[in-house]
């Protein structure tokens, strides 16, 4: 699995999230909502030090990362995370893995 964060997500984490040394914005599933991949489960999100990470990676000084506890919400799929201008938050995609994405 990748997680992939645009440049202006990216901007809008360091402008509005306070993340300490050694945390990053884990991102996990969560109950309620639904993902074009997921029914009656959607991302959530979180101020937190890794533990178990399953992926991380560090963007500008920024962490971000998945816990293997989430395993099950990610398996199979990378996750894009864009800025939506008209909710001013972060938005999600996934795509499957393959050996043209993964």
């Amino acid at each position: 699995m990748k997680v992939t964060v645009t440049p202006e997500v990216l901007e809008w984490f360091k402008k509005e999230i306070v993340i300490d040394s050694h945390q990053g914005i884990r991102f996990f599933g969560k109950v309620y909502g639904s993902t074009q991949v997921h029914e009656g489960f959607s991302v959530g999100m979180s101020v937190d030090q890794p533990e178990r990470p399953l992926y991380q990676t560090t963007i500008d000084g920024v962490l971000f990362f998945v816990e293997e506890s989430d395993d099950w919400f990610f398996q199979g799929y990378n996750m894009q995370v864009n800025y939506n201008e008209q909710l001013k938050e972060p938005a999600y995609s996934f795509s499957e893995i393959n050996e043209s994405n993964d």
